[in-house]
Order: C-alpha cells, then sequence, then structure tokens
C-alpha cells in the first residue's frame, strides 16, 4: 500500500521552485507560517517543560511529513531541534536541500512518505501540517505516521474542515476569488472533519489533547488561534 497521491505530488511539484518565494504561488502558506511556527513552539515547550530560552526545542526530534521547501522544518531546526523533513516529491526535496544548505542548518531531507520511512529511533514530535488532504488515503496515511511517533509524543495535525463555508472560502474565495491559490489546490471531498480525524488517529492509540481553530482576519492581513472551526482548524495528539 501506498499513501503517495501521485497527481497531487505532480501538482506540487510544477511550482516548486516557489516555494522560497513571499509573493509566489506559496505567498499565504508565507503569511500562515508565523501562526504555525509559535503554535507548535508554544505546545512543544508546555508539553516537554522545556526550559532552554535561546534554543527552545533543543533535544527534540521532529519528523516534518510532508515538508515541501522547507518552510516549517527550518525555523525548528532554528530552534534548535533535530529535524528530519520528508515529502514524495523529488523536486520539493531538491529545494529543501538547496535552501537549508545556502542558510547553514542541518536538517534530514529524504525523499519518503511515512510509510516506506526506515528509523532506528522514533520520534519526539511528528509535523502532519496541510498534508492529510493531499494524501491518497488518510486512514493509511495516519497509521504509517503514528508508528514513527514514541510514547507520549505530539502529533500536530492541521487542515481543513469539510463544511459549506470551507466549499466556499477555502475553493470558491481562496482559488477562484482571491487567487490565492492555483486553481485545482484542493479537492473538497479530502477535507475532512475533525471528529472523523479523531476516530482514525483514536484507533492508532492517539489522543486528542487540544482543538483549536485558524481563522484569517482580511483587515489585519493576518492569522490567529480561534475556537471557529469551521474552515482550517489545527489538532494536537498524544501518543498513548
Amino acid at each position: 500500500m501506498t499513501s503517495i497521491n501521485k497527481k497531487e505530488i505532480d501538482k506540487f511539484s510544477k511550482i516548486a521552485d516557489e516555494w522560497w518565494d513571499p509573493e509566489g504561488k506559496f505567498k499565504p502558506l508565507h503569511k500562515f507560517n508565523p501562526i504555525r511556527i509559535k503554535y507548535i513552539k508554544e505546545n512543544i515547550i508546555n508539553s516537554f517543560k522545556l526550559k532552554n530560552k535561546s534554543k527552545p526545542l533543543s533535544g527534540i526530534k521532529i519528523l516534518d511529513i510532508g515538508c515541501g521547501g522547507g518552510l516549517l522544518s527550518e525555523p525548528m531546526s532554528r530552534m534548535g531541534a533535530n529535524v528530519t523533513g520528508i515529502d514524495a516529491s523529488v523536486k520539493n526535496i531538491k529545494i529543501a536541500k538547496l535552501h537549508s544548505k545556502k542558510n547553514k542548518l542541518k536538517i534530514n531531507y529524504l525523499c519518503s512518505s511515512p510509510e516506506k520511512l526506515k528509523i532506528e529511533k522514533k520520534f519526539d514530535v511528528v509535523l502532519n501540517m496541510e498534508i492529510v488532504e493531499h494524501v491518497k488515503d488518510i486512514d493509511f496515511f495516519l497509521k504509517s505516521c503514528s508508528k514513527l511517533l514514541k510514547k507520549n509524543g505530539l502529533m500536530f495535525v492541521a487542515t481543513i474542515n469539510k463544511t459549506l463555508k470551507s466549499y466556499v472560502f477555502a475553493i470558491v474565495g481562496a482559488e477562484y476569488v482571491l487567487r490565492w491559490l492555483p486553481i485545482g489546490t484542493h479537492e473538497w471531498e479530502k477535507f475532512v472533519k475533525p471528529e472523523d480525524l479523531e476516530k482514525i488517529l483514536m484507533k492508532y492509540d492517539l489522543s486528542l489533547n487540544k482543538l483549536e481553530g485558524m481563522n484569517f482576519n482580511i483587515i489585519k492581513n493576518e492569522w490567529s488561534v480561534s475556537r471557529d472551526l469551521s474552515v482550517n482548524y489545527i489538532a494536537k495528539f498524544i501518543k498513548n
């Protein structure tokens, strides 16, 4: 079995050169990144009771799944984490390796999917950010991810809820009206309701610890954490 959706990989490989252009095809992700980084950092620090001020994630082993060009892997590495970034697109990994080398960062980038990843030691943290809505089989994908996480480890999942509002905002609004994303970036059928995500992960020994919405304020032109789960949301799970 495989979790790789070839159509999705091809789609992102075509625009891989633009990963690090804040005004390019990944502009929405660049805007989204600060709030993701802050959320992940604070939750890891609180969960593992970390005390290092200069390198707050020092000693933490992180797996960034579907890492793309490394937009999340690099800040995690800068904060002291030992980061492995995997992506099924050869082009994405090439871009990520090049960029981290230029910035003198030690990140272990591999062209792989979670089910194919061979590891000696499990990870403290697994990041599944904006990836579950692009995989072939979400159940098989999350089962494979859970095997890579150690006991009491954290898994963060950020994705889009399956609601009428998410269709209007994430597809019609973001792709067709505002042109924030290339048309065809998302398929509504692949969006996941929080309760469905929780049901799948419960089967693989992960319990939901925190669930919050992520909302974009057009007037302020920034993202914030909120109670509104109707479009984007982020969940934190703990391995039992």
